[in-house]
């Protein structure tokens, strides 16, 4: 059987109340959900919120999923949405604040080092990783979200014009602007 079969037995099943085929669904793509939400808030917490969230939301409206795209790139426009709605909210309850600032706790930001690297080699890494996430952040809300989703993330373009409901051709052009903008971001802090 294949992927995409047993896949649509879980919906079928999951949509007539089968919480095990749910639960199985949902596992498959929990992980990449999360980082998509950990990326987008930078914070545990936060990301685990909107997780929680969108599963709620994908559990009452699974009904509705008319199965014209994969499962798992249907959960991922759910999150990128939620997040999306916590940051706005957030706006507007901290109007000269910024949601992404440190407040002197540890950085959020999960990183696996590379062990054989020297600690000199993992200093220069994390400073150049902070450096990136710190001039992503720069970039309007547009174009960090198709740069998370693209170059963090791994999506191809066709997942991404589903995520985001919009055509290839879109998305690709939103990638190259996105990308120039954040290369002339890094530039400018050089």
């Amino acid at each position: 059987m294949s992927a995409d079969f047993i896949e649509k037995q879980l919906i079928k099943k999951a949509k007539n109340g089968d919480e095990n085929s749910f639960e199985s669904l949902i596992l498959s793509c929990q992980g990449r959900a999360f980082n998509i939400a950990l990326r987008y808030l930078r914070n545990e917490e936060d990301a685990l919120d909107a997780l929680q969230e969108s599963f709620i939301k994908i559990y009452r409206n699974l009904n509705t999923f008319k199965e014209d795209s994969k499962f798992d790139t249907w959960v991922y426009r759910i999150v990128v949405n939620t997040c999306n709605d916590m940051i706005r909210k957030n706006n507007r309850r901290k109007n000269t604040d910024s949601i992404y600032r440190n407040d002197g706790e540890k950085e959020t930001v999960l990183e696996i080092p590379d062990v054989s690297d020297a600690p000199e080699e993992v200093y220069d890494k994390k400073e150049k990783q902070d450096h990136i996430l710190s001039c992503l952040e720069k970039l309007n809300p547009g174009q960090k979200e198709i740069i998370i989703l693209r170059d963090i993330q791994g999506f191809t373009y066709e997942e991404i014009s589903e995520i985001l409901e919009c055509s290839i051709g879109t998305v690709k052009s939103k990638i190259n602007r996105s990308r120039l903008k954040l290369r002339e971001t890094l530039l400018e802090q050089n």
